[in-house]
C-alpha cells in the first residue's frame, strides 16, 4: 500500500492559564491508503489528540512540532460548513476554543480539507450535530458545498446516504431534528454527513463508546461496510482493544502520548511485544471477541 499520510516527530502541547501538558511526544506513523488502522490506548494516552492533529482541529493555543506529509491529488472543494465540523477538540468552562490552520501540513498539493478529504465522526453525536437544523439539510449542506450540487440534488444525495446508513424511514428523517432521534440514529446521521463528500480518510474518534453494546456492534459493522464500499482509509480511535481487533488490519498502541507498539492486528493480539499491550489484552473481559479468546486458547 502507498502512504496517504506520513506523520513525523509530531509533538502536541496544550497550553492554558500558564500551564502546559504534552499530549503527544515525537510520534511518527504512516497511514496507508485504503487501510483500516486502529489507535488504541487508555484515556489520556493521546489518541484523540492525534486524530484532531491529523484533521487540523487542535485548539489555536496548542503548541505543535513535527510535520504531516499528505499524498493527495488536487481536488476542487471548499471548507466544510460549520454544522459539519463543529468545535469538538476541547470545550472549556470559558466556552468554545479558537482554531487556526495547522502548520503541520507539508509536501502536498493542498492541505486536506475537512469534509472533503477528511470525514470525522465524533464520540458524541448530540454535540456534533446542529440542534436547530433538520438533519437532511445538515447532510445536504456537505454535498452542496463540496460537490457543487444544487439543493434538490443535495437533498437527493442526503436521502441516499440515510438509506446507506440504514436509518428507518429516510423521508421522515430528512425533516427530523437531532433531538427526535435516538443516540444510535444520531450517530448514523453523523456518519452520513462525514462521508457525504466522498472523503479519502474517515476518522472515527470513540464513535461507539457512548452507545450500548448492541448498537455499538451495529455501528462498527456499518463503518466497516461503508469503508469497504467507498474505498476509504479508516482511522479508528478507541480504548477498546476488542473492537479494534474486529475492525482494523493494523493496530497502533499509545500510552502517555507515545506510540509504544505498532503492528498487524494478528501480531498485536496474538504476540504483543510490549508489557503495556499485554496489559490491555489481559484487561479485556469481552467473551464475544474471538481473536482474544483464541489468544488464550479458549473458544466461545
Amino acid at each position: 500500500m502507498t502512504a496517504l499520510a506520513s506523520i513525523r516527530d509530531l509533538t502536541a502541547t496544550y497550553r492554558r492559564d500558564g500551564n502546559e501538558a504534552t499530549a503527544l511526544k515525537s510520534v511518527s506513523l504512516d497511514i496507508k491508503a485504503g487501510e483500516r488502522l486502529a489507535i488504541i490506548g487508555e484515556s489520556g494516552s493521546g489518541k484523540s489528540t492525534l486524530a484532531l492533529a491529523i484533521a487540523g482541529l487542535l485548539p489555536a493555543s496548542t503548541k505543535t512540532e513535527g510535520k504531516i506529509d499528505w499524498f493527495l491529488p488536487s481536488t476542487l472543494g471548499a471548507k466544510a460548513p460549520p454544522s459539519v465540523l463543529p468545535d469538538m477538540s476541547g470545550r472549556t468552562e470559558g466556552g468554545l476554543v479558537e482554531h487556526r490552520p495547522q502548520k503541520l501540513f507539508t509536501r502536498s498539493s493542498h492541505p486536506p480539507r475537512g469534509g472533503r478529504d477528511i470525514g470525522f465522526v465524533f464520540q458524541d453525536p448530540s454535540a456534533s450535530l446542529d440542534p436547530v437544523m433538520p438533519i437532511g439539510k445538515q447532510i445536504a449542506e456537505v454535498a452542496r458545498t463540496h460537490l457543487g450540487l444544487t439543493w434538490p440534488q443535495a437533498y437527493t444525495q442526503a436521502k441516499t446516504l440515510l438509506e446507506r446508513v440504514r436509518l428507518p424511514d429516510p423521508d421522515s428523517a430528512l425533516r427530523a431534528f437531532p433531538h427526535q432521534l435516538s443516540g444510535g440514529q444520531k450517530q448514523r446521521v453523523a456518519i452520513a454527513a462525514a462521508i457525504a463528500a466522498g472523503p479519502r480518510l474517515l476518522i472515527a474518534d470513540e464513535a461507539t463508546s457512548a452507545l450500548d453494546t448492541i448498537v455499538q456492534a451495529e455501528i462498527v459493522a456499518l463503518i466497516r461496510r461503508l469503508v469497504t464500499e467507498d474505498g476509504m482509509t479508516l482511522l479508528f480511535i478507541s480504548h477498546d482493544i476488542a473492537l479494534a481487533a474486529e475492525l482494523a488490519g493494523r493496530i497502533a498502541v499509545f500510552r502517555h502520548g507515545q506510540l509504544v507498539e505498532l503492528g498487524m492486528t494478528a501480531q498485536i493480539v496474538g504476540a504483543p511485544a510490549q508489557p503495556y499491550t499485554r496489559a490491555l489484552l489481559d484487561a479485556d473481559i469481552g467473551l464475544d471477541t474471538k481473536p482474544l479468546l483464541n489468544r488464550a486458547g479458549l473458544h466461545a
